[in-house]
């Protein structure tokens, strides 16, 4: 005999409910969302959900969303369970705000035309060496356990290997493998800085940092920019030595793409070192150059061990393959490699093995060169656009490598109401406000990951935008 369409909606909450899917304390969906869902009208609905009220599993009030309140568990017999959804907001890791998590949503969906995503286009992944490279890997596999605290030493000496030619001295002792940039950030927030330190920092800065140092307790304080990055003059003077550090990305700069160049690196490492102000120099972006090969990282000019330098195959190779490192003195990545055990007890053992092979053969630099080709014709595909639609109302700088182009719209127009046009057309795009507050005029276009008609249909339909706003 066929069920009611009522019951089916009973069913299908009990089932959300028993399965743990919703939690004491979680919205339901609206009686307009289970009305289309089950293709029934809305009494129908009222129906089901009273009967869910009778029975206890469920709670509504007049303006108001109706809730969780109970599980099949505590009908049994329990007094009480905790109420998750309570305590969502109280761990230390703070959440992203609203408008980063509806974008981290939107650029898993394929239908929309990413000029957002801080990756390389699949179009640019190296399928064929890599499929070589991971068979050649998994033909020499001798045991597959877990590596040692630093990771793997074919690997850290083929990043040694790769650095040197970058102008950085670093012994495999002195490096610490790290699943990705991120973690490098959290692991030295949380293993060598006291919560209520200063972070410094440019403003606006990679997103993803301000929440890592936010939530170890760290306070931000944002260094003014120009587009060759810090402007030194604008760095505080330091009133409590030892409880202050500097995170820069000194090369393609994200968001703004800006290029420090020498002479200034050489002034910032001078301020540094006379101040005693500890580096983090995240360099993830710098094989990503277009016009020229950019100056030498800092960590080529720090005679004192005063800079960690953080890099990363995530934006040069593959995001998946969640592979980066951190140099420093030997007793600091001790300290973080022992961190880094309790944290996860290791990164991947494939991945490692993969991205030894790669910095060890002739694959990465030919790849790279690809790569800067395909970067300097998309770079012309996304300007020559903006040129084209969006001059009137907005102004940018070209950058020099990277994936970026950060554009300042005129103060005229509403940035989160074209962010919020541009998604429902089906163009996601990045805000400045979500890299700072005083962003909030710009928006950070990339150039990376779309295909080249998708570049210039998401610039001409963003001006179109823009124009009748």
């Amino acid at each position: 005999m066929k069920k009611p369409k009522y019951q089916l909606i009973i069913d299908f909450i009990k089932e959300k409910i028993a399965k743990g899917e919703w939690a004491i304390g979680s919205p339901i969906p609206s009686q307009r969302n289970l009305a289309k869902q089950f293709e029934v009208n809305r009494s129908t609905v009222i129906t089901a959900l009273e009967e869910l009220m009778a029975e206890g599993l469920i709670e509504g009030k007049a303006g108001k969303e109706t809730v969780v309140t109970n599980n099949t568990w505590t009908l049994m017999g329990a007094k009480s369970l905790t109420n998750w959804n309570e305590n969502v907001t109280l761990g230390i890791h703070k959440p992203s705000v609203t408008m980063v998590q509806e974008i981290n949503e939107a650029e898993s969906n394929t239908n929309l035309i990413q000029l957002s995503k801080g990756e390389l286009s699949p179009e640019m992944f190296p399928l064929e060496e890599m499929k070589f490279i991971v068979q050649k890997v998994s033909n020499q596999l001798t045991s597959f356990g877990y590596e040692e605290p630093k990771g793997n030493i074919k690997l850290r000496q083929a990043i040694s290997d790769y650095l040197k030619v970058r102008g950085v001295e670093a012994s495999p002792s002195s490096i610490l493998v790290v699943s990705g940039a991120l973690q490098a950030l959290h692991l030295i927030s949380i293993g060598l800085l006291k919560r209520g330190s200063t972070v410094l920092l440019e403003m606006p800065s990679y997103l993803y940092s301000l929440t890592v140092f936010e939530s170890a307790g760290m306070e931000l304080q944002g260094l003014a920019m120009d587009n060759e990055g810090i402007i030194i003059d604008s760095i505080y003077p330091i009133k409590e030595k030892g409880k202050n550090i500097l995170y820069t990305i000194p090369t393609f700069h994200n968001p703004t793409g800006a290029l420090m160049q020498e002479d200034r690196r050489e002034k910032l490492m001078a301020y540094c070192e006379r101040e005693q102000l500890p580096v983090i120099e995240d360099d993830v972006y710098r094989d990503l150059w277009i016009d020229n090969p950019p100056p030498k990282p800092l960590k080529a000019m720090d005679h004192y061990g005063n800079v960690l330098y953080v890099g990363s195959l995530s934006k040069t190779l593959s995001p998946g393959l969640r592979i980066g490192w951190i140099v420093g003195s030997e007793s600091v990545i001790n300290r973080l490699a022992d961190l880094k055990m309790q944290s996860d007890y290791g990164s991947s053992t494939l991945s490692q093995l993969v991205a030894a092979e790669w910095l060890s053969s002739n694959f990465y630099d030919e790849h790279l060169d690809k790569v800067r080709e395909q970067l300097r014709i998309r770079r012309k595909v996304a300007l020559d656009a903006m040129d084209k639609f969006l001059s009137p109302y907005a102004t940018w700088d070209i950058p020099k490598g990277g994936l970026f182009i950060w554009m300042k719209i005129k103060p005229e127009f509403k940035v989160k109401r074209l962010f919020e046009k541009a998604l429902s057309n089906n163009i996601l795009l990045n805000p400045g406000s979500i890299y700072a507050e005083k962003s909030g005029q710009f928006i950070r276009i990339s150039y990376g990951y779309a295909a080249l008609d998708e570049i210039n249909e998401g610039i001409f339909q963003l001006s179109e935008i823009v124009k009748n706003q």
